[in-house]
């Protein structure tokens, strides 16, 4: 496996803010994306529906080659059996691509086959490979997949449905990762999405998580570059 220097600049800098480009204006993209970097941001978070696994259909990999950015690219599938899939993703320029363990029947298998490709940007960004897990999915079902992931993305909403609240049951979740991480040995990234806001992200960023990510609290309409500022801050305040 590459030297995985995304892996090790993201625990560096933990934490992050990985922020979801589908809420901007996307005929507006290349704007968007200079406002993300000239804000500060680090990555730009990119939702794959396939109106199978979730009900929403969103984008593909058109639109990940299409984001032409210094952003390390966060792509979280939430599509059905992608084993045969995350190449295109690869390709398209993802350092990280998280998957659904319950989309397919070999969760572990593909992982394995993410492990075994190269980034498209730079070989030695290495590709960061992700595990989302839903907020009612037991936790055990990460246990023998430590080995073959370097990032856990615990979802505080149910992936699909718009309008919904972070959940708190999140919290406790996120200390039994903490600890299942720990007990592995290895160097794994946490990281939490889903009803993210501008009155939350603080409040996450400090327990300790290494990435949370927003989206529509970021591009309201109203005023995106302000509000960039301000969350890119309240995660800032939290690193150690």
């Amino acid at each position: 496996m590459p030297d995985q220097k995304s892996l090790k600049r993201l625990l560096n800098e933990s934490p992050s803010l990985s922020v979801g480009i589908l809420t901007a204006d996307l005929l507006r993209l290349g704007s968007e994306l200079q406002l993300l970097e000239e804000a500060g941001a680090k990555l730009v978070h990119v939702d794959v529906m396939d109106g199978v696994y979730c009900p929403c259909m969103t984008v593909g990999p058109p639109l990940i080659k299409a984001i032409k950015t210094p952003l390390l690219k966060d792509v979280h599938l939430m599509i059905a059996e992608p084993l045969g899939k995350v190449r295109e993703y690869v390709e398209a320029g993802a350092d990280i691509i998280t998957i659904h363990p319950d989309s397919t029947a070999h969760p572990h298998r593909v992982l394995q086959e993410l492990g075994g490709m190269e980034n498209a940007n730079d070989a030695a960004r290495g590709i960061i490979r992700g595990v989302a897990m839903n907020p009612g999915m037991p936790l055990t079902i990460l246990e023998p997949l430590l080995d073959e992931l370097e990032m856990v993305l615990l979802l505080a909403v149910n992936p699909g449905w718009s309008g919904q609240k972070f959940a708190r049951s999140t919290f406790g979740r996120i200390e039994q990762v903490k600890k299942l991480i720990k007990e592995s040995g290895r160097e794994i990234l946490l990281c939490v999405d889903g009803g993210i806001t501008k009155n939350n992200v603080a409040e996450i960023a400090q327990t300790g998580v290494d990435m949370v990510v927003a989206g529509s609290a970021m591009f309201d309409g109203k005023a995106a570059r302000e509000n960039a500022r301000q969350m890119l801050q309240a995660v800032a305040s939290a690193k150690g």
